[in-house]
This record gives C-alpha cells, sequence and structure tokens, in this order.
C-alpha cells in the first residue's frame, strides 16, 4: 500500500509538470497591436509574448523570440519583405530573422521525451492483510504500470503531435518571407528573431 501512495505522488508531480502542453492558435489577424512604428509610410505594428507554456520554455532556452506582425505599406510603391524592407532595432541595428520552418523545429515539442513515462510499466500494486498472527502479509498483486506507463507515454506523445502540427500549420500559414506588400495593402505575419529580449521593432525600407 505504501508503494502504490507512493506511485500517486509520483504519477501526480508528473501530471503537473510533464505533461505535453496544448497549442494555443496565435491568429495574427485578430491581435490588438500596442507596439507600432512607421517609417517612409511603412507601418509596422507588432506583438511579444505570443507563446505560453513549454513552447514559451522553449523561446526562453533556445533565445528565440515569436512575433506577430501587421505591416501597412503606403509607400507608394510594392516592397518585398526581406528584400525591399528588413526589420531592425530601433538603434539600426538589423534584426536576424530565423526562417519560419527552422524556427518551429527550434521551438516545438519533443514527442519522443514522454518516453520515459515508460518506466513506470513495472510497477506493481500490492495488497497486504494482517493474519492471525498479527503480521502484515501479501495477499495479492496487480501491474498497474501496465497500464499505466504505457498510457501516459502514448497519451502525451499523441498530444504533443497535435500540439505541434497546429502550430506548424499557423507557421507557414503567417509566413512573411520573400511576400510582397503592394502599395495600399495590409499583410500579417509570424516572424521569429534570435534575440533574448523584447526591443523596439521598425521596418527599414530600402
Amino acid at each position: 500500500m505504501k508503494l502504490f501512495k507512493l506511485t500517486l505522488l509520483f504519477f501526480g508531480i508528473a501530471s503537473v509538470t510533464s505533461c505535453a502542453s496544448a497549442y494555443k492558435m496565435i491568429a495574427p489577424k485578430s491581435i490588438n497591436y500596442i507596439s507600432i512604428n512607421e517609417t517612409d509610410n511603412v507601418k509596422l505594428e507588432y506583438k511579444y509574448d505570443l507563446l505560453d507554456k513549454k513552447y514559451a520554455k522553449k523561446e526562453l532556452k533556445k533565445g528565440v523570440k515569436l512575433v506577430a506582425v501587421k505591416i501597412t505599406n503606403n509607400s507608394g510603391k510594392d516592397l518585398t519583405l526581406g528584400k525591399d524592407t528588413k526589420f531592425t532595432y530601433e538603434n539600426g541595428a538589423e534584426v536576424y530573422v530565423i526562417e519560419n520552418g527552422k524556427a518551429f523545429n527550434t521551438l516545438k515539442q519533443s514527442p519522443a521525451s514522454y518516453l520515459w513515462y515508460l518506466l513506470l510499466t513495472p510497477v506493481n500494486l500490492y495488497t497486504t492483510e494482517t493474519n492471525s498472527n498479527g503480521f502484515q502479509e501479501q495477499t495479492s498483486s496487480t501491474p498497474i504500470g501496465l497500464i499505466l506507463g504505457p498510457g501516459l507515454a502514448g497519451g502525451n506523445m499523441i498530444a504533443a503531435g497535435s500540439a505541434n502540427k497546429k502550430f506548424k500549420e499557423e507557421m507557414l500559414a503567417y509566413n512573411l518571407n520573400g511576400t510582397i506588400i503592394k502599395n495600399g495593402e495590409t499583410k500579417f505575419g509570424l516572424i521569429a528573431i534570435k534575440s533574448n529580449s523584447f526591443d523596439a521593432l521598425k521596418l527599414k525600407v530600402e
């Protein structure tokens, strides 16, 4: 019975700290942008702090920031992002933009990391009773680990894979690299930058 209680305690801690995270859709078109910078009639609106849970932890660990952007082009000419316009910081230093596919691979969850739950597979639930002599003796054992281990591993791997799929789809759908922004047009997107801070951004028109 003591082993059973320890197993439940372990399971409770693991459930809180090690479970796969769901992915909350960012939806750049629905964001209320507060940070705004305009250069040469090209307005950039942007927002940091988009991810949560395991994805946010990956941002911090890898030194990557995901940023939602809204770009409005009133420059009088069509612009190609990454060619005619580049992201910079307020001090003029160029922003290192990571290609969206590479950023996804950097920030995604690792389904294989949940295989450690299989370590629970050998766990058995033992029941004891007091015999006529007043001593505790084992009466039965139940291999709960056969369900607990594979169940937790499989469930978390499926959840992580599903979350990653949504994340990847949104990253690719809002990839702006090489996108032509016509005069008078507004584009929404997601960019990943190599940074550990939340410095102000702007667009440099060349």
